[in-house]
């Protein structure tokens, strides 16, 4: 991926995007192997680390931009993973990560769109959601758990809310993990036979699985709906998850890139302070 800008490669035409067609091995942008992607990993960390500073210097100066990137996927895909990995060398600072679980009675109180506005980025911060608003529209509609009407009307909630944000200075970067049942079978499988992986098994996970069909449908008419061009979706191959990281810490560092951030002047004289210290 070096050199290379992946957000062409993985972004799909939404009117007519095919899940089945996409391979979830493939490494698009990407010409090499997992070492020279961990190496590649390795090597964007201080870029990203920098960028992401610029963008929190800006707002001890009054700037108002934030960028929010949204994670979802199958279980397994790798949405912790990303976390870590990508931006391991960030300031936590700056730094707004949330799992968002099923909804609480408070939660279900309110609008779907409520908790999600309590979590989004700061001005200044990088705000990661592993899991999002987008539940509403997936499992909500592969479980019916709204009605149809329902779920067609937060489509529209959806596209309004996140111009919305898009307008008040945040860039919005939407990434689906796309796993295959294979592959996912196999990751299950680690963490049942991994005693220290255990926790994270949910044996309602499997009745996911029975559900993958309904569910890459659910997704494929999400993107189609809401992908535009302020808040794209990008479909990141994920089987590989070395590649998966590369592709997610590329997008966002292209996304700051062309915030042209710039570190805040001073709102002191330099030359004076310089000599206050000399003067010790």
């Amino acid at each position: 991926m070096t050199k290379v800008h992946v957000t062409a490669a993985l972004q799909p035409a939404a009117s007519t995007i095919d899940l089945a067609a996409i391979d979830t091995r493939s490494t698009p942008g990407f010409a090499g192997n997992k070492s020279d992607g961990e190496r590649e990993l390795a090597a964007g960390t201080a870029e990203l680390s920098e960028l992401q500073e610029k963008l929190f210097a800006e707002s001890t100066a009054g700037g108002t931009r934030s960028l929010l990137l949204v994670l979802q996927a199958m279980d397994t895909a790798g949405k912790g993973g990303i976390v870590q990995h990508v931006f391991a060398g960030t300031s936590p600072h700056g730094l707004h990560a949330v799992a968002f679980k099923a909804p609480t009675d408070e939660e279900k109180q309110h609008d779907f769109l409520w908790r999600i506005r309590r979590e989004l980025p700061a001005p200044g911060h990088v705000a990661v959601f592993d899991r999002s608003h987008y539940e509403d529209v997936l499992v909500h509609r592969v479980r019916s758990l709204s009605t149809p009407v329902e779920i067609e009307k937060r489509y529209g909630q959806i596209t309004d809310f996140e111009a919305e944000l898009v307008a008040s200075g945040t860039a919005v970067i939407k990434v689906m993990l796309h796993i295959s049942p294979g592959e996912q079978k196999e990751r299950l499988a680690a963490r049942l036979n991994t005693p220290d992986k255990q926790w994270k098994f949910n044996p309602g996970d499997l009745d996911d699985r029975a559900l993958w069909p309904a569910f890459q449908e659910a997704y494929q008419i999400a993107i189609s709906r809401t992908s535009t061009a302020d808040a794209p979706w990008f479909v990141v191959p994920a089987d590989r998850k070395w590649y998966a990281r590369v592709a997610v810490q590329r997008l966002v560092t292209e996304r700051l890139r062309a915030m042209n951030l710039a570190w805040p002047a001073p709102d002191y004289n330099v030359d004076e302070q310089k000599a206050r210290l000399a003067a010790e």
